[in-house]
């Protein structure tokens, strides 16, 4: 039981978040994959939509299809809380990332609901279009519009990786809005998520208190050389564009992380070549830097580095190399206020918690521009996310869902 006689109904939360989870369920691959504005988006937003009305809450779309549940105030006074995260996810993901915190939303909802309070202020639940950024990027774009980081027209234009045009399938999937993004600015951010990472597990705790995230800088590089023979070119004369990406990725883990503080990440999740035949030497390859790090002058300094290389490289092996910016976010730093209001609230549970950085991109980064934002995890077993295999015990998804509420009624009874 919580502060006001507010009780969450922890059954109903886990049922649901099993319920979402079967949408795009994929039996064979054992998780399920419901990408950006894709028919199983649609399947899983339709859903969300109905568990809103259900709650008689005001439902509202914007432009670029961010969805928000709307629970009035008593007095109708006042800037919203907003609570949530997104229903998108990866190829065979888990049933949890953003899923849990937009869904714990609507429990925090229900809550009210079923006691028959209204909250000070309004409760926004929202679930923000193109988090992941799988089929267009960048990703947590919902979000960025929101807050003013990205015109809404440049995101209805952006192409995805199949050709499409992300405002035509909004209005295919049929979630083309008419409010303009931005319109709810909320007096406070809060999100709930599980941590996708292991840091809590190993420390035997059960609630983060997110702090910080990192930087994170995509790009993407293209290496264009000479496509030749396999056996009658000497190494000596060659431009190949396969030996000089993976120069590259082997540069990336010995020198740019391998030199820099433990904090520095960096991966190349996509490589290709071309023309990709085992007998011939690649005349183009092209792959894909994700670099990260909490503090801003060493991801600039990581960055740096691998410009450097690159220069160099092409100059040695007779390449050109190219590259594009994909993604470039600069560390955020949430509101300490919210987040001491979190650690009370798991310290008056008597829940083991600690203070950490949150190492994925998340919404709230991109809400922090427009208002005071903090992140609450739970742990992920063995660190695993993007996975059919990503798990959070049914107790610790109740766990954090309970210190959501604790901390949304403290909000609400400090202002």
């Amino acid at each position: 039981m919580t502060p006001a006689g507010l009780s969450l109904d922890a059954p109903l939360l886990l049922r649901q978040i099993h319920a979402l989870g079967a949408i795009g369920h994929d039996a064979a691959q054992g998780g399920r994959t419901r990408i950006a504005l894709t028919d199983a988006d649609k399947a899983g937003r339709d859903q969300l939509v109905r568990w809103m009305r259900e709650l008689d809450l005001d439902v509202r779309i914007d432009r670029v299809g961010n969805i928000f549940g709307i629970l009035p105030a008593a007095s109708g006074d006042g800037r919203p809380l907003m609570v949530g995260s997104h229903i998108d996810t990866v190829r065979n993901a888990g049933a949890l990332d953003g899923c849990y915190g937009v869904l714990a939303g609507l429990a925090v909802a229900r809550a009210y609901r079923q006691a028959g309070i209204l909250p000070r202020r309004a409760i926004a639940v929202g679930a923000f279009t193109n988090e992941e950024g799988v089929r267009y990027q960048p990703d947590m774009m919902g979000s960025l519009v929101h807050a003013g980081g990205m015109a809404a027209q440049a995101a209805l234009d952006a192409i995805g990786i199949d050709g499409t045009r992300l405002g035509d399938e909004l209005a295919r999937i049929g979630y083309a809005g008419d409010m303009e993004p931005g319109t709810l600015v909320p007096r406070e951010y809060i999100e709930l998520h599980i941590e996708q990472g292991p840091l809590l597990e190993a420390e035997d705790r059960l609630i983060g208190v997110v702090e910080n995230l990192q930087g994170i800088s995509w790009q993407r590089v293209t290496v264009t050389g000479v496509a030749n023979h396999a056996g009658t070119t000497p190494t000596r004369l060659r431009h190949d564009a396969g030996y000089a990406a993976a120069a590259c990725i082997a540069y990336l883990r010995e020198q740019v992380v391998g030199a820099a503080p433990a904090t520095t990440l960096a991966t190349t999740g996509s490589l290709r070549f071309e023309p990709d035949v085992i007998n011939v030497i690649p005349r183009k390859a092209t792959f894909t830097v994700d670099l990260r790090d909490p503090d801003e002058g060493r991801l600039q300094a990581a960055e740096q580095r691998f410009a450097d290389f690159l220069v160099a490289l092409a100059a040695h092996e007779g390449v050109a190399i190219d590259t594009e910016r994909l993604v470039r976010f600069q560390p955020v730093a949430f509101d300490p206020g919210l987040a001491d209001r979190i650690e009370a609230a798991a310290r008056r549970r008597g829940l083991p918690h600690m203070r950490m950085t949150s190492g994925a991109g998340h919404d709230a980064q991109m809400m922090a521009r427009i208002a005071p934002s903090a992140m609450i995890f739970v742990p992920s077993r063995e660190g695993i996310s993007h996975n059919p295999r990503e798990h959070t015990d049914d107790a610790q998804l109740i766990l954090g869902a309970q210190v959501l509420l604790d901390v949304v009624q403290d909000c609400l009874a400090a202002h």
